[in-house]
């Protein structure tokens, strides 16, 4: 059985949640306090010498950590992995794509707006964030334009990577109202069988 280290209110870890219970496959989680240093501890360190969830416990003593290392591990030889070459390169485009052009923007603000008081220097940030976010989000919504899901039309690890924080992009104040295909991309993924919701 697999053992998952991570923050349950955390997009990367909701990755890995969401992924497992489509595929119907048993894990332990283990809860991991960000907020009181959990990450810090020699424990965890040894596990994750990046200090960051989540982490992937294989076996005994072998851990995998980085979300969408994660999901391409658990995704493997599943119909969430696209079977055809190009398919594959263009799975791996859009796992680069939110990891590099989005999560670090929607993601972030989301954090700030959320774990962050309200006179936190960090909040000067947010006009920045906002602007990149909005710019990913608007990429995101020139592809969905024409396609159901992100790659070759069938759900896969593209979409559930693209969702864990796109789903709840406003409470980092992005407006999703602007983005209609995106929103009815994000309907789809939660009829998705297996689904379950964040937390």
């Amino acid at each position: 059985m697999f053992k998952v280290f991570g923050m349950s209110a955390s997009g990367n870890c909701y990755k890995i949640k969401l992924l497992l219970a489509q595929l119907h496959a048993p894990y332990q989680w283990e809860e991991v306090d960000l907020f009181n240093a959990g990450t810090q501890t020699p424990q965890f360190l040894a596990m994750n010498p990046n200090a960051e969830v989540p982490v992937l416990e294989l076996s005994p003593g072998e851990f995998l950590p980085q979300s969408n290392a994660i999901l391409f591990y658990l995704a493997e030889g599943t119909p969430f992995w696209p079977g055809e070459r190009l398919a594959r390169a263009r799975a791996l485009q859009w796992l680069f794509f939110e990891q590099y052009s989005h999560e670090p923007y929607i993601a972030v603000a989301r954090s700030i707006n959320r774990f962050m008081a309200a006179d936190h220097p960090r909040r000067a940030e947010l006009p920045r964030l906002l602007e990149r976010g909005h710019n990913a989000l608007a990429v995101m919504e020139h592809h969905l334009a024409t396609r159901a899901f992100f790659v070759n039309d069938i759900y896969s690890i593209a979409d559930i990577a693209l969702f864990a924080y796109t789903h709840v992009a406003h409470e980092g104040g992005f407006d999703l109202a602007r983005f209609p295909k995106i929103s009815a991309w994000l309907a789809r993924v939660k009829t998705q069988p297996g689904f379950v919701p964040l937390g």
